[in-house]
C-alpha cells in the first residue's frame, strides 16, 4: 500500500467534512435498528468432493494461446459467433429454434422474449426447505439516503459498493459512507454537488481489500479515488480512457495499486497507481478495444487472505464478458489470454453475467467461474497443473426458464440468481435443486440503463449495448462476507442466510410443525441444503438437531391434544390423531427415543382414549417391520388388550410372534391364542417364552388324531393344524424357529433330539390301551404321507455322519417300514411314496441305511396284483416313481417285466425296455395302452429323427411301425400320413398295399394329398407317381362324391384323360365338365352341363303337383347358375360365333319349357322359368349384341309367327337393364371427372402456398441467410420450414441424382429420420414411383453480389397414372411443371431451369390496351416494408408506360416467401421512384413482376422479399 501525504488536497477533505456534519445535523438517528449477523458463510469451503464433477469435461487446449492483440483484430459480428475449437461445447443440436432470434436491434421490439421459454414447473420448494433467505431492510441507512436526497439535494442513489463499509454513489456526483455496526451510521460524505455537474452521476463504485481506498467512476467519464480513513481525494483521473464515454465498471484487483475500468465504449483498461517523488500518479493501459467488441462486464478474481498464496492468485486473472463471447486473461506476470468461450445464440436483450468464488473439487480447492447470458449457467474450473499452464475445464450447466439478470455466489454451494421480472432465486449448485423464490419488487431496483446509453455524454453507444443496459443492474447488487445488498431508489435491503435454526422456528411460527419436522431431520442426517450454523463433527451436530426435534415433538403432541375436537362423531377425533400420531412415533424411532415414546409421550396421549388407541395402532406396521422389538410391558399388555377388544385377532398373532413377549404373562398369553385359534402366535410364545419345543405338538397332535385314527375326513380348521404342525416339525429338525428366525445355535442339537424322540415314541403320554404302536409317527403318514417324508428327507441331509444320526436314521426307518407295511389300512400311493423315499435314500453314495430286499418283492407284488384293478393308475404312477428313484436295483429286471405286462403297467414297460434300447417293443406299449396311444407318432418320429440311435434302431423301429400301419392309420389317419410323408416318402406304394380296407387306405390318402387337412407336407417331395392321386381320385368318388371338384382344385398331380375316363365310370357328370374346361375343351364340358340341364327341366315340366316342387325348382337353378359361370368363365377367350355357340343353346334351352305353355298340359312354375331366363339374358348380354340377341329369338318359328306377347316381358327387361347401365356409366363418368377437378385444384393450390421458415439462420452453419459471401450462394428453403445455404447443403452431401437432375434433401428431417426414409423414398423416384415437380424462382435480372435466389422445397404426392396424365396437361398449359403435396416425412427440394419466369412471361396473352410493351416486358414493383407501419404496400408500374396500379394494401410478414396476386390494371400516373416512409430508416425493398393484363389466366406471380432484406432484390 502506498503512503499518502498529510498535506494533499485539503481543500477537499474540508468540504466533505463539511458536508458530513450538516447530514449528521438533519438526520434523526434516534431509532434503535436491529444487529446485523455478520456471518462468513465462506468457511463452509471444505475439502469435499463435488457431485457435479462426474460430468465435467475439459476445453480442449491449443499449443499456442491467441495473444490479446489477435483477439483484438478479430471481427466482432454477432452475425459471425465466435467458435471454440470444440463445437461439442455449443451443443447446436439440442438448442431449441425457439431460443434464437435477429441479432438486429430493432427486431427486438416485436415481443417479450420470456413468453417463449420453456415453461418448467418446480415443485414447492418452502415445504423441503422453508425459508432460507432472511430479507430486511437497512432502516438507518435508507432514511439517511432520503434525508440526503431532500435536504442536501444529494440526489437518488445510482451505484452501491460493500466492503466493511458500505459506500453509496448517487446522481448528483456524491459518496455516501455508512457504517455497518447496529446505528448504521454516515461516517463520510465524499464530494459534493459541484463537482458532482461537472462529473455526473456516480455510475461505479469499487472498495479495496482492506477497506482504505474507494473508486468511483462517473458518468461523464472521470474517476477519482478517496481515503476512506481521512475522507480526502487522492486521485482525480480524467485521462484513463476515452473522453465522452462514462464507466460502467471500475474493480480494485487483489494488488492495490492495480484496478480495471470498463467504460460504454465497450472498451477495458487497466489503471496502475503510482507513487513517485510523493506525487501520485495513474497509468492506463487498454486491454480490449471497444471498437472490435463491445464488452459489458468484467470480473477480477478476488482471494480471501486464507487463499493468498493459492498458486492461481499469482496470475491476477480478469473476466471479461463481450456481447459475443467471455474471455480469460492473465494480467500477471504479462499479460496472457487463457480461455474464449463464445455464448452462441440467445436473446440480444440479455445482459451478460460474471462471477467468480473458490469451491473444492476432487479434495482441491480452485476458482470457478460462473457466467450466464439468457436462461443458462456455465460453470468453468479454473486450475493451475504442473507446469505452470492454467486449465478450465467445463461443469454441468444450469438450465433455466427464466432470464438473469443477476448472479451471485453466496458460499460455495449456494447461489442467488435473480431473474427480469425481479425474483430471487435460490439454487443449490450440486444438484440444480432450487431452494427458494422471493419476490423483491418492493425494493424498486436501481437499473444501470442511462450509464449504458451515455446519456450524460450524448448517447454515443451502440444500439446493442444500449439494449443490454434496459436490464443492466451491476451496480445495484454488492455481495460481501455471506450477505448481498441491493440498491432501491430509496432503500437498501440485505439478503443472507438463515441458519438452521432460524429456519426451523420460521416454519414453526407459520405452524408448519409437521415440516419444521422433515427440515430438522434433514439436518440431522445432513441432506439439508444451504445449512448456516452446524459446526462440529457429525454426532456433535446430530445430537444439537435432535435436542431441538425432541422439543418440537413435545410441542406437536400438546397441539395434537389441544386442537383435537372436543364434540363430534368419534371418526372425526380418530381422523384427527391418524394424521398427528404417525408423525410423533415416526420421529421418536428415527432418533431411536424410545424411551420418551412410550414414557412422556404415551402417558401424554393416554389421557385420550381416542389418541391412545390410534397411537397402539400405528406401532403395527413397526413392529411388522421388526423396527420396533422392545417395548415395555405396560404398552405391549395395552397393544394386545386393544386388538382383542376390536376383535382383530390376526392382527394380534402377527403383532405377538414380532414381539419380545418375556415381559408378558406367558400363561395368559397362551390361553388367549389357544381360546383364539393363534396357533403361530401359540408356538412362537412356548418356543420365546419359555424354550419349549414339545408341549405345542403335544397340543396340536391332540386335535388332529382322534379323527384320523377313527378313519373320518378332517375339518378346514383341523388341517390348517396338520399344515402347521408338518411346517412346524420340518422347522425344529431344521433348526429354524417358528414362524420365523432361527434357533439359537446353542440349542438347535437339543431340540432335534427333543424332536426325533417325540415322534418315535412308543406311546403317548395320556395313551389308551387300544392305543396303536407309534402314534405321532402314525397320525402324520395317515395326515400327509409325502410331506411327512419329505420332511424326514431333508432332515436326513442335514445330518452330520456320525453314530448318532446314523441310528436316528435306522430307527425311524425301521419304525416306518413297520407303521406302513404290516397295516393295511394304507393306500398304494401312501406305501409307494415311502419305498420311493427309503429308494432315494439307498440310491445315496454315503447309504448307510439297510432296508430288507424282501420288503420290495412284496411291495412290488403289492403294486403289480392283477386281482386288484382299483387305483390302476395310481399304482402304477408309485411303481414307476419308485424305480425312477433308484429303487430298480431292489428287483430282479425280468421278474420285473413280466409282472409289469401281467399288470398292464405299460409305462413300467416302457421305462425297462428303454434301459435295455428295446426301442421296437415301446411301440406296442403305446398301441396297448389306451392312455397313451395317440403318443406314439410322436415317439417314433423322435426315434427316427433324433441323432443318437444307433441305424439298427432305427431299423427296428421302422419295421415295427410298417408292421403296425393300419393300426396307426386307424388311430389317427392325418399323424400316420404327416408320419410316412416325413420317414417313409419312398415306401408309399408299398404302405398302400398293406392298406387292405377301402376306408382306411381312402383316409390315408386324403390326410397325405389333400393340403386342406392341415397336415404341413411338401408335395414336390413326396415324388409320387400320377396312378397315387387317380385311386384317391377314385376312392373319393365312391365315399365322397361331393367334394371331388373341391378337391381337384387343391391337386396337382393327376392326368386329365384317366381322371375324366374314372369320373365318366362314377357318372360324375359336373367333375367330368370341370375336367373337360381344364382340359381346354369348352364346348365339350357346355354340352354335358346343358344335357343336366334339359334333364332337370324335363323333370321339373313333368313333374306333377305332389312332388317337391321346391327341391327340383333349386335343382334347376343351381345347374343353370354353374353353366353361366361356365359360360362366362370362358367366353372372354372366344370369338364371337364361338360364343353365340354357348349362350344361345343355352337360352333355348331355358325357353324351350315355355313355349309349352300353351299346350293343354302347361308346367307348374311359369313365373320362376321365366325369371331364370331372364337371368340368363342379363348374363349373355355382356357379350353378345342385343341385335343378335333379339334377332336369334325371332328367328324361332314359334315367335316369329307374331307370338312376341309371350316374350314382351323378356325383351322389355333387356332394354331396362340397358337404361341402368347407361345411367351407371354416366354417373361413374361425371364422379370420375369431379375427383379429377378436385385433385387437380388441390394441387394447383400447392403450387400458390407460399413457404415460411422457422427461422432467418441456416440450419447447418447457424448463420443467416444474408451472409456476405464471395460467389453467389443460393437459398433453400424447405416445406417442413428448415432453411440452408446451397453451399452447406452441398458440404453435407444432401443432393439426390435422378433422371439427370440434381435434387435437395433436408439435412436435419434426414437425420432426424436415420436415413431410412429418404433412401427408400430417393429409391422410389429413381424407379420411377413418383414423379416430383419442381418450381426455382430467378429474377430476369441478374441479381447482385451478395443478394441469393430463393428455392423452395416441398414434397410430393403419389398419384394415380390417371391424374398425373391430368397433371401434366397442367402444367404444359402454363409451360412449366408446378409443385405438388407429398409426404410430410419427405423434404425434397424442387428445381427447375434458371428461366423459369422468363417462360411463364412468355406464354402470357397479349399486353393490355395502352402498355406498347410486349407480354414478357418486366416491370418493376416497390414493396415498403416499414416495421413503424401496421400494414405493407405493393405497387406494380411498367417501365414503358410509366403507369401503375393503386395500392394494394398487404399484410405484412416476417419472412421470405413467394406469393400469388390477382390480375392488376394499370392506369397513367407519374414515374415510380423508390420512396421511403416517413419514419422509417429502411428504404422500399424492389422486386420483379411482370405486367398483365385484366384477363390474364395465370395469376400474376411476385416474389416478395421481406423484412430482413436490406436493400433492393
Amino acid at each position: 500500500m502506498e503512503n499518502e501525504p498529510d498535506h494533499e488536497n485539503v481543500e477537499q477533505s474540508l468540504c466533505a467534512k463539511t458536508t458530513e456534519e450538516e447530514l449528521n445535523k438533519s438526520f434523526n438517528l434516534e431509532a434503535s435498528l436491529s444487529k446485523f449477523s455478520y456471518i462468513d458463510l465462506d468457511k463452509e469451503l471444505e475439502f469435499k468432493n463435488d457431485l457435479i464433477d462426474d460430468k465435467e469435461f475439459d476445453i480442449p487446449q491449443v499449443d499456442t494461446p491467441p495473444t490479446l492483440e489477435s483477439i483484438l483484430n478479430e471481427t466482432d459480428d454477432e452475425e459471425e459467433s465466435f467458435v471454440l475449437e470444440d463445437p461439442t461445447l455449443l451443443n447446436i443440436d439440442t438448442i431449441d429454434s425457439h431460443s434464437y432470434d435477429t441479432s438486429s436491434v430493432a427486431s427486438s421490439d416485436s415481443g417479450d422474449r420470456t413468453n417463449l421459454k420453456r415453461k418448467k414447473k418446480l415443485p414447492d420448494s418452502f415445504s423441503l426447505h422453508g425459508s432460507v433467505m432472511r430479507h430486511s431492510l437497512l432502516k438507518g441507512i435508507s432514511a439517511q439516503i432520503v434525508s440526503a436526497a431532500d435536504k442536501v439535494d444529494a440526489g437518488l442513489p445510482t451505484a452501491i459498493a460493500v466492503s466493511s463499509l458500505i459506500a453509496v454513489g448517487t446522481s448528483h456526483g456524491l459518496a455516501l459512507i455508512f457504517g455497518k455496526d447496529q446505528n448504521q451510521a454516515l461516517r463520510l460524505c465524499l464530494g459534493n454537488t459541484s463537482v458532482g455537474g461537472q462529473y455526473g452521476a456516480i455510475s461505479a463504485l469499487s472498495i479495496n481489500n482492506d477497506c482504505s481506498r474507494l473508486l468511483c467512476g462517473f458518468a461523464k467519464g472521470q474517476i477519482t479515488m478517496w481515503d476512506l480513513a481521512s475522507g480526502k481525494l487522492l486521485r482525480s483521473i480524467t485521462d484513463a480512457h476515452p473522453p465522452g464515454t462514462a464507466i460502467l465498471h471500475i474493480k480494485f484487483t487483489d494488488d492495490p495499486t492495480l484496478a480495471i475500468c470498463n467504460d460504454s465504449g465497450g472498451s477495458v483498461f487497466e489503471l496502475t497507481f503510482k507513487r513517485v517523488m510523493g506525487v501520485r500518479t495513474c497509468e492506463s493501459r487498454c486491454l480490449f478495444s471497444g471498437s472490435k467488441g463491445e464488452v459489458c462486464c468484467i470480473e477480477p478474481l478476488h482471494s480471501k487472505p486464507e487463499l493468498k498464496d493459492h498458486p492461481i492468485t499469482q496470475f491476477s486473472l480478469l473476466a471479461m464478458a463481450s456481447l459475443t463471447k467471455i474471455l480469460v486473461i492473465g494480467l500477471k506476470p504479462s499479460l496472457k489470454v487463457w480461455m474464449t468461450f463464445p455464448y452462441g445464440r440467445m436473446d440480444p436483450s440479455s445482459v451478460p453475467l460474471l462471477a467468480w468464488h473458490f469451491v473444492a473439487v476432487h479434495n482441491y480447492v480452485n476458482p470457478m467461474l460462473a457466467f450466464c447470458r439468457g436462461d443458462v449457467v456455465h460453470f468453468l474450473l479454473v486450475k493451475r497443473d504442473e507446469s505452470g499452464a492454467i486449465h478450465v475445464t467445463k461443469q454441468k450447466h444450469l438450465h433455466l426458464y427464466y432470464d438473469l439478470i443477476n448472479f451471485t455466489w453466496i458460499n460455495s454451494r449456494t447461489v442467488v440468481l435473480l431473474d427480469s421480472v425481479e425474483k430471487l432465486h435460490v439454487i443449490d449448485r450440486q444438484t440444480q435443486e432450487e431452494l427458494e423464490t422471493v419476490e423483491i419488487s418492493e425494493v424498486q431496483l436501481v437499473y444501470n440503463s442511462s450509464h449504458f446509453k451515455s446519456l450524460a455524454t450524448g448517447g454515443n453507444v451502440s444500439q446493442a449495448l444500449a439494449l443490454v443496459g434496459e436490464k443492466a443492474c451491476y451496480q445495484s447488487i454488492s455481495s460481501y462476507g455471506g450477505q448481498i445488498f441491493y440498491l432501491g431508489t430509496k432503500s437498501v435491503y440485505v439478503m443472507m442466510l438463515r441458519s438452521w435454526r432460524e429456519r426451523v422456528d420460521h416454519l414453526l411460527k407459520q405452524d408448519c410443525l409437521t415440516e419444521a419436522l422433515a427440515l430438522a431431520w434433514s439436518f440431522h442426517e445432513g441432506k439439508a441444503k444451504a445449512v448456516v450454523g452446524l459446526s462440529g463433527d457429525a454426532s456433535k451436530r446430530k445430537a444439537v438437531v435432535a435436542d431441538r426435534m425432541v422439543e418440537i415433538l413435545f410441542h406437536y403432541a400438546d397441539r395434537a391434544l389441544k386442537k383435537c375436537p372436543d364434540q363430534g362423531k368419534i371418526q372425526v377425533m380418530e381422523q384427527h390423531f391418524q394424521d398427528m400420531v404417525p408423525v410423533i412415533v415416526d420421529y421418536c424411532l428415527l432418533l431411536e427415543r424410545k424411551d420418551l415414546l412410550f414414557s412422556q409421550m404415551y402417558d401424554k396421549l393416554s389421557e385420550n382414549s381416542v389418541a391412545k388407541g390410534v397411537f397402539l395402532e400405528c406401532l403395527e406396521p413397526y413392529i411388522l417391520s421388526d423396527k420396533l422389538v422392545g417395548m415395555t410391558p405396560q404398552v405391549m399388555k395395552d397393544l394386545i388388550v386393544h386388538f382383542q377388544d376390536k376383535k382383530l385377532m390376526e392382527n394380534v398373532e402377527a403383532l405377538i410372534v414380532h414381539m419380545d413377549i418375556t415381559s408378558l404373562d406367558i400363561q395368559q398369553v397362551v390361553l388367549m391364542c389357544w381360546e383364539n385359534r393363534l396357533y403361530d402366535a401359540m408356538i412362537y410364545v412356548y418356543n420365546r417364552g419359555m424354550n419349549e419345543f414339545i408341549s405345542p405338538m403335544e397340543k396340536l397332535f391332540r386335535v388332529i388324531s382322534p379323527p384320523l385314527n377313527a378313519g373320518r375326513t378332517l375339518t378346514d380348521e383341523q388341517v390348517v393344524m396338520g399344515n402347521k404342525l408338518l411346517v412346524y416339525i420340518s422347522c425344529c429338525l431344521a433348526g429354524r424357529a417358528y414362524p420365523l428366525g432361527d434357533i439359537p445355535e446353542d440349542l438347535v442339537p437339543l431340540v432335534k433330539n427333543q424332536v426325533f424322540e417325540f415322534l418315535i415314541r412308543l406311546h403317548s403320554a395320556e395313551a389308551s390301551p387300544e392305543e396303536e404302536i407309534y402314534p405321532y409317527v402314525r397320525t402324520l403318514l395317515h395326515f400327509d404321507t409325502r410331506e411327512f417324508l419329505n420332511v424326514l428327507a431333508l432332515t436326513f441331509e442335514d445330518f452330520k455322519n456320525d453314530k448318532q444320526a446314523v441310528e436316528y436314521q435306522q430307527r425311524i426307518v425301521d419304525i416306518l417300514l413297520k407303521v406302513m407295511v404290516e397295516n393295511s389300512d394304507f393306500t398304494p400311493s401312501q406305501v409307494g411314496c415311502l419305498f420311493t423315499f427309503l429308494a432315494r435314500q439307498l440310491a445315496k453314495p454315503d447309504n448307510t441305511l439297510f432296508v430288507n430286499r424282501t420288503l420290495f418283492d412284496q411291495v412290488l407284488e403289492f403294486l403289480c396284483s392283477p386281482d386288484d384293478d382299483s387305483r390302476h393308475s395310481e399304482r402304477q404312477q408309485v411303481l414307476l416313481e419308485l424305480l425312477q428313484a433308484g429303487g430298480i436295483v431292489q428287483f430282479e429286471e425280468s421278474r420285473l417285466i413280466r409282472m409289469a405286462e401281467k399288470a398292464e403297467f405299460y409305462q413300467i414297460c416302457e421305462f425297462m425296455y428303454e434301459r435295455e434300447h428295446q426301442y421296437d417293443k415301446i411301440i406296442d406299449c403305446y398301441l396297448r395302452d389306451p392312455l397313451r396311444e395317440e403318443e406314439v407318432f410322436n415317439y417314433i418320429h423322435n426315434i427316427l429323427s433324433i441323432p443318437g440311435h444307433s441305424a439298427e434302431e432305427k431299423q427296428s423301429v421302422w419295421q415295427k411301425a410298417m408292421d403296425h400301419i393300419e393300426e396307426l392309420v386307424s388311430l389317427k389317419p392325418c399323424k400316420a400320413a404327416e408320419l410316412v410323408a416325413t420317414h417313409f416318402s419312398e415306401q408309399i406304394e408299398i404302405v398302400i398295399k398293406k392298406l387292405q380296407n377301402q376306408v382306411l387306405l381312402f383316409k390315408f390318402l386324403r390326410s397325405l394329398l389333400d393340403p386342406r387337412e392341415g397336415i404341413h407336407i411338401n408335395q414336390e417331395s413326396l415324388q409320387m407317381p400320377p396312378s397315387v392321386t387317380e385311386q384317391f381320385i377314385e376312392l373319393l368318388c365312391q365315399f365322397d362324391p361331393n367334394q371331388v371338384i373341391e378337391t381337384l382344385q387343391v391337386l396337382e398331380c393327376y392326368r386329365l384323360e384317366e381322371t375324366i375316363q374314372i369320373t365318366q365310370k362314377y357318372q360324375l357328370h359336373e367333375v367330368t365338365a370341370y375336367l373337360l374346361e381344364k382340359k381346354g375343351d369348352i364346348h365339350g364340358a357346355f354340352l354335358i352341363m346343358l344335357k343336366r340341364l334339359q334333364s332337370k327341366l324335363q323333370e321339373i315340366t313333368h313333374q306333377d303337383e305332389k312332388a317337391k316342387e321346391d327341391l327340383s325348382l333349386k335343382d334347376v337353378e343351381d345347374t343353370m347358375v354353374e353353366t353361366i359361370a361356365l359360360c362366362q368363365r370362358n367366353s372372354h377367350n372366344l370369338n364371337q360365333q364361338q360364343r353365340e355357340a354357348l349362350w344361345f343353346p343355352l337360352l333355348e334351352a331355358m325357353m324351350a319349357p315355355q313355349k309349352l305353355s300353351g299346350s293343354a298340359a302347361p308346367h307348374l312354375h311359369p313365373e320362376a322359368l321365366r325369371s331364370l331366363t331372364m337371368q340368363v339374358l342379363n348374363s349373355m348380354a355382356a357379350f353378345i349384341a342385343l341385335p343378335s340377341i333379339l334377332q336369334r329369338i325371332l328367328q324361332d318359328p314359334v315367335y316369329g309367327k307374331g307370338k312376341l306377347g309371350e316374350i314382351q316381358g323378356l325383351i322389355l327387361g333387356m332394354l331396362d337393364t340397358f337404361n341402368y347401365e347407361q345411367t351407371l356409366l354416366e354417373t361413374t363418368t361425371s364422379l370420375l371427372n369431379q375427383d379429377l377437378h378436385w385433385s387437380l385444384c388441390n394441387l394447383r393450390a400447392s403450387v400458390t402456398r407460399g413457404l415460411n421458415p422457422k427461422q432467418d439462420y441456416c440450419s447447418i452453419c447457424l448463420q443467416q441467410y444474408k451472409r456476405r459471401q464471395e460467389m453467389a450462394d443460393e437459398i433453400i428453403v424447405f416445406s417442413c420450414g428448415h432453411l440452408y445455404h446451397s453451399f452447406c447443403l452441398q458440404n453435407k452431401e444432401c443432393t439426390i441424382e435422378t433422371e439427370g437432375r440434381t435434387r435437395w434433401t433436408c439435412y436435419k428431417c434426414s437425420s432426424s429420420n436415420k436415413v431410412g426414409k429418404l433412401s427408400e423414398n430417393s429409391s422410389e423416384i429413381k424407379k420411377g414411383k413418383t414423379a416430383p415437380s419442381q418450381v426455382k424462382m430467378s429474377p430476369p435480372c441478374p441479381p447482385s453480389k451478395g443478394d441469393p435466389a430463393v428455392k423452395k422445397a416441398a414434397s410430393e404426392p403419389v398419384l394415380d397414372p390417371q391424374q398425373i396424365q391430368a397433371f401434366d396437361q397442367l402444367c404444359r398449359l402454363y409451360r412449366g411443371s408446378s409443385r405438388a403435396l407429398g409426404s410430410n416425412s419427405e423434404c425434397l427440394s424442387r428445381t427447375v431451369e434458371e428461366n423459369r419466369l422468363e417462360e411463364l412471361l412468355a406464354v402470357m396473352p397479349q399486353r393490355p390496351s395502352g402498355c406498347p410493351t410486349g407480354p414478357s416486358q418486366v416491370c418493376s414493383v416497390t414493396f415498403s416494408a416499414c416495421p413503424s407501419l401496421p400494414t405493407a404496400y405493393l405497387q406494380v408500374a411498367c417501365p414503358v408506360t410509366q403507369s401503375r396500379n393503386p395500392t394494394t394494401a398487404l399484410s405484412p410478414r416476417d419472412r421470405v416467401g413467394i406469393f400469388f396476386f390477382p390480375p392488376l390494371y394499370f392506369f397513367p400516373s407519374p414515374p415510380l421512384q423508390t420512396v421511403t416512409h416517413r419514419g422509417c430508416c429502411r428504404p422500399s425493398v424492389l422486386a420483379p413482376c411482370c405486367c398483365l393484363g385484366a384477363h390474364s389466366r395465370p395469376q400474376c406471380l411476385v416474389t416478395l422479399l421481406f423484412k430482413h432484406f436490406p436493400g433492393p432484390l
